[in-house]
């Protein structure tokens, strides 16, 4: 047996509803907070409002809480476009990743014996006739020693002649 004893079901249990208990007491706690949060910016942005008397004090209230209105209106606006354009971005890496996981497995090889000259055949098609035998294309070349001995002598000399 192990040195440890196993947790009874009702210790357990009991275990369970104190964490239940202290994370519902947290979830409150943080509700409150933010309601806190949001009376409070609510109070700093949004001074009381005092209805004027005349018609004209009325207007200007008017123009100004519609200029407040298109600036948000444009804030929100610009954060939707880039919303929508990093979820496209998202999407599209999602696609690539879906790709590169593999889909399709490599086809197996076979062996193939085949020579050189029926590979070519294959590659360029029955029009072309073309022969692997290499050494028939090389040209010859004679080389002359006395040339050669030659050239060395005016290399090792330090004068050039040109010709």
């Amino acid at each position: 047996m192990s040195a440890e004893k196993k947790m009874s079901s009702s210790r357990r249990n009991q275990l369970k509803s104190l964490l239940l208990q202290i994370g519902e007491a947290m979830l409150e706690e943080e509700a409150r907070e933010a309601e806190q949060e949001k009376d409070q910016y609510m109070e700093e942005s949004c001074p009381p409002l005092s209805i004027p008397n005349c018609m004209q004090e009325l207007q200007e209230l008017c123009r100004k809480v519609h200029k407040q209105i298109d600036l948000v209106d444009d804030e929100r606006y610009d954060m939707e476009m880039k919303m929508k354009k990093s979820n496209k971005e998202i999407d599209d890496l999602k696609l690539m990743v879906r790709d590169l996981g593999g889909k399709f497995k490599k086809p197996a090889l076979k062996k193939v014996r085949m020579s050189a000259d029926a590979m070519l055949a294959a590659l360029l098609g029955s029009k072309h006739k073309v022969s692997m035998d290499l050494r028939a294309n090389l040209k010859q070349v004679k080389k002359e020693v006395k040339e050669e001995v030659g050239a060395a002598d005016s290399l090792t000399s330090g004068t050039f002649r040109y010709e």
